[in-house]
């Protein structure tokens, strides 16, 4: 009888996964195998192996990269410093928030700020240096992403760093190691679950970014989102778009799974 009612509350999560998550991928695999006049075709998956798209994907995986690694280095220092403040869940609080605000309108707000006639220019002014274009270059990509993501990054850290056991640390200390030692030895080690965790929800979602390349890096960088867009609104090739997007999805796959988590070993509060 239990056994058919568990079987019976699964129902509904087997559903949406079937209509949500394997239709869509489904539909996407076979459109990948049409041409542009929608006949069947493999050209699409010999396409992408060209110089062309092999370049692009090489792009996109650096430029995630280094989103990635500047996010991740400003956003565990600052996680941990957050676990020391006595207002902690306060100041988390607020570094949330940003993330709640539409990427569009923050993507805008930094055209703003790095346009040739933004507040940052005219701070430069002051100095007596001539204004420069901050716009459409691969540094305001990288910064403006990186701010986008930082919020991702530091609350699965936060976590971990939160959950921490300290008396772990104050061993440590008493067994004569160092601040570094410590932090590479024990405090890193069972915090790296929380550092997988942020590289997921930063890297994945950076390999398909589309919006902040056209609105701030111009057509300087060019990623896999991007090329998904020019295939599907520009050139209304669905099948070739279609074929990137199923590479996108094993690409993502792959980094989830080696990214992946492990079974929980201790050392944490409970």
């Amino acid at each position: 009888m239990q056994t058919k009612t568990s079987k019976s509350a699964l129902f509904p999560y087997v559903l949406w996964i079937a209509l949500f998550v394997i239709t869509p991928i489904a539909l996407v695999v076979y459109y990948s195998l049409l041409d542009i006049h929608g006949n069947f075709t493999l050209d699409n998956y010999k396409a992408f192996f060209t110089s062309v798209y092999l370049k692009m994907t090489l792009s996109s995986f650096w430029y995630a990269f280094l989103i990635t690694f500047f996010t991740l280095l400003v956003s565990y220092p600052t996680a941990y410093f957050l676990t020391k403040t006595k207002h902690k869940q306060l100041w988390l609080l607020l570094i949330i928030i940003p993330s709640w605000i539409n990427l569009l309108l923050k993507t805008y707000a930094f055209i703003g700020i790095f346009g040739l006639y933004g507040p940052l220019n005219a701070f430069i002014e002051v100095f007596g240096f001539n204004p420069k274009q901050m716009l459409f270059t691969d540094l305001s990509f990288v910064f403006v992403s990186v701010y986008i993501f930082i919020p991702f990054m530091i609350l699965p850290i936060f976590n971990s760093l939160d959950r921490l056991n300290p008396a772990l640390i104050y061993a440590a200390r008493d067994l004569g190691a160092s601040a570094f030692t410590t932090f590479r030895r024990v405090i890193l080690p069972l915090t790296m679950d929380g550092v997988k965790s942020g590289i997921q929800v930063v890297f994945i979602p950076a390999l398909s970014l589309f919006m902040i390349t056209r609105l701030i890096a111009g057509n300087r960088v060019i990623t896999l989102g991007t090329a998904i867009e020019q295939q599907f609104l520009v050139t209304q090739n669905w099948g070739m778009g279609s074929t990137i997007a199923v590479f996108l999805i094993l690409f993502m796959v792959i980094v989830m799974l080696i990214t992946g988590q492990k079974k929980d070993k201790g050392g944490r509060v409970r």
